[in-house]
Parts: C-alpha cells; sequence; structure tokens
C-alpha cells in the first residue's frame, strides 16, 4: 500500500500553520452568518493524488462545530497557492490564477447557472465557493465534491457517456458566454491571462526545448524519419504561433471568430463526475478567445488514443449541437455559429494542435499513467525521456500522416 509520501504531492502532506480552528472558526461565522460558532475538531489532510494538478497546494478539511442550533460537521476543500521555496512558487507566485478563479466561481459561473435556469435548464456548472481571499494571502474555499458522491475518474479513460457529460457542460459555457460577449463584452475585460501569462512560463525548458527535442527523436525512431522535414520550419515559430492561437480575441480579431470564454485547462483530473453527472473544476486558465481552442484542448488532453481516433467526429458533433441548442434555449438571435464554419477554424487553429502534441500530450500521457508534471516541468531529461515512450510513439504513427495529408504543414 503506498504512502502519504507516495501517492501525495509532497506540499500537501503537511498544512501551513494558518490553517486552523481560528481560521475556519471565522470562515465559517462569516458563511453561515452565525457569530456563535465554535470549531469543536478539525482534520487536515491532502485534497488530491500527486500528479493531479500543478499550480496550487490544496488539503481537504473535515470540521466538527457547534452553533446555537446544535453540532453539525462539514468537509470542505481548501486551495492555496505553494508556500514552500522552490519551481512552483516561482512559476506561480506573481501570477493572476486566483483572482481570475475567484471571478470565475465568484461571478461569472453564477451568471451563467442563472441565465440557463431562466431559460430552463437547471446546469450546475460547478461547486460553491464559500470563502474567498487574495490577501493577506491567496486562497479559496469550497464545498467538498466527494462528500456528495463525486470522484476524479482515475486508472482508465472516461467512456464516451462520461466524455459527452463534459463536453455538454462546456458547450452550455460557451454558448452563454458566447452570447454575453455580443451583448456585454466588458463584463470579461480581467479574463484575459491564459496558462501563457504565467510568469516566466515561455521561458520554462520544457516550452523552449519541446520541438528541438522532438525533431531530434524523429531522427532517431525507425519509421518517423520522414516527418522531421515538416517541424524543421517550426522550429523557431511554433512557440509564438500558438500564442497567436491564444491571444487571438486580445490582439488580432476576426470579424467571423466563434469567441467565448474558454476554461483553458479542460483536461480529465480538472472534472468530477457522480455516474453520468459532471461537474468542472479549476478555473485558474480561463480566458476569452475562440472556442476551437477549448475544443481541440479536449481532443489531445481529454480524450484517450482511441477516442481520438475512432470518436473524434462524434465528439465534436456532440458538442457543436449541444451549443446550438443553447444558444436557441437562452434567446440568442444573433447569427449563429455554422458548422462548417466551425470546422474551418479548427484547422485554421492547427498550430495549436500541432503545440499540444508536440509539448503537452506527453505531459497529460505520464499523468494518465500515475506521474506527477512536477517531476517533467523539474526535470527535463526525464520528460524528453517521454518522446521514445511506446505509448507515444502509436500516437504520433496515426497523428503524423493524418496531420500531413490534412495540409496541416502547408502555408495558406
Amino acid at each position: 500500500m503506498a504512502t502519504s509520501e507516495e501517492c501525495c504531492n509532497a506540499d500537501e502532506l503537511e498544512a501551513p500553520a494558518w490553517i486552523n480552528t481560528e481560521f475556519f472558526q471565522n470562515v465559517l461565522a462569516q458563511h453561515l452568518n452565525e457569530p456563535d460558532i465554535e470549531v469543536k475538531k478539525l482534520t487536515i489532510s491532502p485534497a488530491s493524488v500527486k500528479g493531479d494538478h500543478y499550480a496550487s497546494v490544496m488539503f481537504r478539511t473535515t470540521l466538527e462545530y457547534t452553533t446555537r442550533l446544535g453540532s453539525f460537521s462539514k468537509s470542505l476543500i481548501i486551495k492555496t497557492l505553494p508556500e514552500q521555496e522552490g519551481h512552483k512558487k516561482e512559476l506561480l507566485g506573481d501570477s493572476h490564477i486566483f483572482a481570475t478563479e475567484i471571478a470565475m466561481y465568484t461571478k461569472i459561473l453564477p451568471m451563467f447557472e442563472q441565465i440557463l435556469r431562466q431559460a430552463g435548464d437547471e446546469t450546475t456548472l460547478c461547486t460553491s465557493c464559500i470563502y474567498y481571499s487574495l490577501e493577506p494571502r491567496n486562497v479559496m474555499i469550497f464545498e467538498d465534491l466527494v462528500s456528495q458522491g463525486f470522484s476524479v475518474v482515475r486508472g482508465r479513460p472516461a467512456n464516451l457517456a462520461e466524455l459527452k457529460a463534459a463536453l455538454g457542460k462546456l458547450a452550455k459555457w460557451h454558448a452563454v458566454s458566447f452570447k454575453l460577449l455580443k451583448e456585454q463584452p466588458e463584463l470579461f475585460d480581467e479574463l484575459k491571462y491564459d496558462v501563457s501569462t504565467l510568469p516566466n512560463f515561455m521561458e520554462q525548458e520544457v516550452m523552449t526545448k519541446s520541438l528541438p527535442n522532438f525533431i531530434q527523436m524523429l531522427g532517431e525512431v525507425d519509421g518517423l524519419e520522414q516527418y522531421q522535414k515538416y517541424f524543421e520550419p517550426l522550429r523557431d515559430n511554433l512557440n509564438q504561433r500558438w500564442l497567436n492561437v491564444l491571444r487571438e480575441y486580445r490582439e488580432s480579431r476576426k470579424p467571423d471568430g466563434y469567441y467565448v470564454l474558454c476554461h483553458g485547462d479542460f483536461h480529465l483530473r480538472n472534472m468530477m463526475f457522480k455516474d453520468l453527472e459532471c461537474m468542472l473544476l479549476d478555473f485558474q486558465m480561463s480566458y476569452v478567445s475562440s472556442m476551437a481552442n477549448d475544443v481541440i484542448y479536449a481532443i489531445y488532453m481529454l480524450f484517450s488514443f482511441e477516442q481520438r481516433r475512432d470518436n473524434c467526429d462524434e465528439l465534436i458533433n456532440y458538442y457543436f449541437e449541444t451549443l446550438l441548442k443553447t444558444l436557441t434555449k437562452i434567446g440568442y438571435e444573433g447569427h449563429a455559429p455554422c458548422l462548417a464554419t466551425f470546422r474551418k477554424q479548427l484547422f485554421e487553429k492547427r498550430h495549436n494542435s500541432i503545440f499540444l502534441l508536440v509539448t503537452f500530450l506527453p505531459f497529460i500521457t505520464y499523468m494518465r499513467n500515475g506521474g506527477d508534471v512536477a517531476d517533467l516541468v523539474e526535470d527535463t531529461e526525464k520528460s524528453k525521456d517521454l518522446l521514445y515512450e511506446k505509448e507515444y510513439r502509436r500516437e504520433l504513427e496515426y497523428q503524423l500522416p493524418r496531420m500531413v495529408a490534412l495540409g496541416f504543414f502547408e502555408e495558406a
């Protein structure tokens, strides 16, 4: 049986001293509007498994407390930034991720849910945030979805029904934001910080060395040498082309673009399921851009290899049909998105696909197999080794000829 040290993130093994009875007494007094509250017992444990996330530190707290009405217990999740010195703190310390996520939980997503409910759709997009603060430290506290019967999918890919549940929620979210961006774009003025805006993110070795390492690997693996010529011209510009795709709405908006509030990190560990009910998590990277970005991200970071190969069209069409139905339901009267145009935009964003295939897909494969992404961020040699794994080679043997046949490497 694995020990806590083996299965949990190192910075979640011991909670900071400020996470104590007094802190939670104040939190509950504010949340419940109950001044006469006393926390009798506080139990703290890691809230996630090693490799589940990188951009925060999370603890599960079980509280036993009394009020004038009696004795109660409650399970909560507390999310904060790392306090231990190291790479994670350096990368995240001066970022906008908590301000973004607080806005999402307390303003944006509740507004989306209200619009859906007014149209007769009772969809819940996220759990409740009962407390948040940016000073003196970044902290958010949520209702614990595990205590409500939800769980993270582990040890297997999501099945098709689960993927449709997740994509259905994303489509509804996209539909509401598509309408609001047309009507009240100022609502999203502050949601402009995607993953690439993390301090020094683009200078990390994982970003600067992924493509050179990939090109080197192509030349060393039998059967893949023929594809080197397609990636050499991208050696000095793939990252910038990826940035151009992410930042299109802010920097080079197109009149026919389908713009929405993107989740920004739509992978399997950022959602929980209870049967076929899906709850979305982690909105630290949410930003406004093309709806194609979230869908491309899902293809590479959420779908399994078999689902990319066998079910991609079915899943994309399900997402798009749900988007259109939701736009109609919430009373959108403008020009509706067209599937042919959306498919064209997926292709136009192909440098996002190429980037994810080269840079992030090896990471997500490692995570799905139980690895900790921190190992890769802090050890680029280890991340280089992933390019030679049998599972990744199988992916390339499918994706590379397909990309060539579809014209991914041709300049318009």
